[in-house]
């Protein structure tokens, strides 16, 4: 989850939120990737939740990685909550339930994310061993309840849990069982953004289905190939979703920036202080009509918090966020980064992507999305499954990534990622049905075993 941003500066005017996104803009041959994972941390002995505290605990790990790395510590009131890298500006953060993040560096290449998580594993085990502390790459906890979960102590979270089960079943799964693996991607101007969204939200479910790795809850297979893709559908639909006015002609920042305002808020921060505003609306707080700050108006940081609690499936900032995977082994998150920038910043690659999801309507892109979670390529849209759809796209993806011809030291370019997703789809199983016959097969019924034959 991002870090809450600090910049005091009052907005006046709706025209200053929608210029804020058009700061992102870059020129192509200055577009990064930027890959963010969360991974369960669990105890070697029991494969328990981590708590907080304690000499074993989430802090102690937290302190832990900051001796080694030298980050600066991210702070809230006495809790270190995170770490930061203020030069190379990457940064690790803690989910609700203790899930650890790391939102890697914007890199020129594929081949710099897998190096940075390489790297950022080894100093992880280096120091979560001695703690008797491991990790698990999944989209859900696969064994936990949610009352056995610690809560971590930041204000933004204490907020959401009281808040999401007003709004939706499963919210609080989302934030305490689950995880995710992102890749964040620019753009080059406000048209190259919106072609850009299009393809990315109607390609989402692929990517769903390409990532599946969520199919068991407490112990047993829960009926879903990612669990945590259906999760989302009963979180919170004010602030999640496929975004169909992102296909309306007139789409673009003034259209978002209109979206955001409509979700209602969560929290204002200031200094310290996390204020409940939760249900309350962005217009109010414009207009200085809030009543827990009366007379107290925006700053650009509320925008960007604000922004930064929407959740739709792909999310824009001042990148463009992909939100459909879940959390998987080391050897396939490279692959997701691998996969969009192939799609996304190759034109003729982006071109053929959008030819080939433009005839789609909203009806059956949302079909599709709500298929996905049970089905996986199975699913279809217009008499086609996804399983060939994720074939068609994993070649456009290739193509551009082989027109990019960014090389590693040993001549080989970035289309080696797409290996792990090839495979899948080769032989039309996803990892979730590779667990589920594990389950039903060698581990006899048992769950248990993921936790070390799926750990990093």
């Amino acid at each position: 989850m991002a870090r809450d941003q600090i910049d005091m500066t009052p907005i006046e005017t709706r025209d200053e939120l929608v210029a804020w996104f058009a700061v992102g803009e870059k020129p192509p041959e200055r577009f990064r990737v930027g890959t963010e994972h969360e991974k369960f941390a669990f105890t070697l002995a029991r494969h328990e939740p981590v708590p907080y505290s304690g000499p074993r605990g989430i802090r102690a790990l937290l302190e832990g990685m900051q001796s080694l790395l030298g980050w600066e510590p991210i702070l809230e009131g006495e809790n270190i909550i995170g770490l930061s890298d203020v030069t190379g500006g990457g940064a690790i953060s803690l989910e609700p339930g203790g899930q650890f993040e790391l939102s890697g560096a914007p890199v020129t290449s594929i081949h710099r994310t897998c190096s940075e998580l390489m790297a950022h594993l080894a100093q992880l085990r280096e120091i979560a061993e001695p703690l008797g502390i491991g990790f698990l790459g999944l989209g859900m906890a696969p064994t936990w309840s949610r009352a056995e979960v610690p809560a971590m102590p930041k204000g933004r979270y204490r907020i959401m849990t009281a808040y999401m089960p007003k709004v939706g079943r499963l919210g609080l799964d989302m934030m305490y069982r689950t995880c995710t693996v992102q890749a964040n991607l620019d753009f080059s101007s406000e048209a190259d953004m919106v072609k850009k969204m299009r393809v990315s939200l109607a390609l989402q479910p692929i990517a769903t289905a390409l990532f599946a790795n969520s199919p068991f809850t407490e112990g047993k297979p829960n009926g879903y190939l990612s669990f945590r893709s259906e999760i989302w559908r009963d979180t919170d639909a004010d602030r999640s979703g496929m975004l169909p006015f992102a296909f309306e002609p007139g789409m673009g920042y003034d259209r978002y920036t209109e979206y955001a305002l409509d979700v209602p808020m969560y929290f204002v921060k200031r200094g310290d202080r996390y204020i409940d505003v939760a249900g309350r609306s962005f217009r109010d707080l414009m207009a200085g009509k809030l009543p827990e700050l009366p007379g107290e108006r925006a700053t650009v940081s509320d925008w960007a918090n604000h922004l930064s609690t929407i959740f739709p499936e792909v999310r824009l900032k001042r990148y463009l966020e992909m939100r459909g995977a879940d959390g998987g082994p080391w050897r396939v998150l490279p692959s997701l980064s691998a996969f969009w920038v192939g799609l996304l910043y190759d034109d003729a690659s982006l071109d053929a992507a959008w030819e080939l999801v433009k005839p789609w309507n909203a009806e059956e892109r949302q079909r599709l999305r709500d298929d996905v979670p049970r089905l996986g390529f199975k699913a279809t849209i217009r008499n086609r499954d996804v399983k060939s759809l994720a074939g068609e796209a994993l070649a456009l993806a290739r193509a551009g990534l082989k027109k990019r011809n960014r090389l590693d030291p040993y001549g080989a370019d970035e289309t080696r990622y797409l290996g792990p997703l090839d495979d899948f789809v080769e032989r039309g199983r996803t990892q979730a049905e590779e667990l589920l016959e594990k389950f039903h097969g060698p581990w006899g019924g048992s769950v248990d075993p993921v936790f070390k034959e799926y750990a990093y």
